[in-house]
């Protein structure tokens, strides 16, 4: 009796491990940086890397897995893909070869008596929360990079800041909304971003989304922007629908009347009130994609 465990265990990670750790160097990292990304020490990197560890040809010639693998190095070399989203992605990969890969053709040749059984059975769910909540920091984190590198972006910044927010497929609160802590700042014609994206973090911006939805949005990524005329003229060149909303309403009030104007609405606009500074709320499917308009228009 052979557990599809074992096999994970003495084929599948080495050769996933020195498959990675190749990656990653080919991507220009120091031994010692693959060491802390993968929690291992540099002169296991170095086997890896020189070959002096056995690896399974299987596994090695498995088209998922080498795009996997380079999928995984690229995110991590550029912090896109987060160590978190690295282990929840491959333990995903990992539970689908169990069930009709790689992985359980080499555990079927292992205990032969598992070719009477042709239905395999679910021990990781691929649409879980962690998984769920790790793509959405992942997306903000790109939608992060795309403002930083958007020479105009930080002309267009409110001074109360921007920020970037993402929310999970459900959201109902704040704490499904992933977010930049405190708020992207101009500094110096810099864009300054204090910390990863988290979540339940983001009030105003994350209220926002979250009234925008409930108001009928499928949107599920939005910034907020310096009001003014030439902005909201170049996003309406662009292709986007504005639609403006009182101010000195209730949040989810003013926005629900917007969006029933406007239905199709992915900008929301508020021109100002006594002590209320105009805002610009860039709506969008993801982070990125809403990063990506803001860059088209700065």
């Amino acid at each position: 009796m052979k557990f599809v465990e074992e096999i994970v265990v003495d084929e599948f990670l080495p050769t996933f491990r020195s498959m990675l750790a190749e990656a990653l160097r080919d991507e220009g990292l120091t031994q010692s940086e693959v060491a802390d990304l993968l929690g291992i020490s540099q002169s296991a990197v170095s086997k890896y890397v020189h070959g002096a560890v056995e690896r399974n040809d299987r596994l090695l010639a498995d088209e998922r897995l080498q795009a996997h693998v380079a999928e995984l190095a690229e995110g991590l070399a550029s912090d896109d893909v987060s160590t978190v989203e690295t282990l929840v992605e491959t333990e995903v990969l990992v539970r689908e070869l169990e069930r009709g890969g790689v992985l359980a053709d080499l555990h079927a040749e292992a205990v032969p008596e598992l070719a009477e059984y042709d239905q395999g059975f679910a021990v990781h769910d691929p649409e879980s929360r962690l998984r769920q909540a790790e793509r959405v920091k992942s997306s903000v984190r790109r939608g992060l990079r795309v403002l930083e590198n958007t020479g105009g972006f930080t002309s267009i910044v409110p001074a109360v800041g921007s920020n970037l927010v993402e929310c999970l497929p459900e959201a109902t609160s704040i704490e499904d909304v992933a977010a930049v802590p405190g708020r992207i700042l101009d500094v110096k014609g810099q864009a300054t971003i204090p910390a990863p994206p988290e979540f339940g973090v983001s009030q105003h911006v994350a209220n926002l989304l979250l009234a925008a939805r409930a108001a009928g949005s499928d949107a599920r990524a939005a910034t907020n922007l310096a009001y003014s005329e030439d902005l909201l003229d170049a996003l309406a060149d662009a292709g986007h629908t504005t639609a403006e909303f009182d101010p000195e309403a209730d949040l989810a009030v003013g926005i629900e009347a917007s969006l029933e104007a406007s239905p199709d609405a992915d900008v929301l606009y508020q021109a100002g009130a006594h002590g209320v500074e105009p805002i610009v709320y860039l709506l969008g499917p993801d982070a990125t994609t809403v990063a990506t308009a803001v860059r088209d228009v700065a």
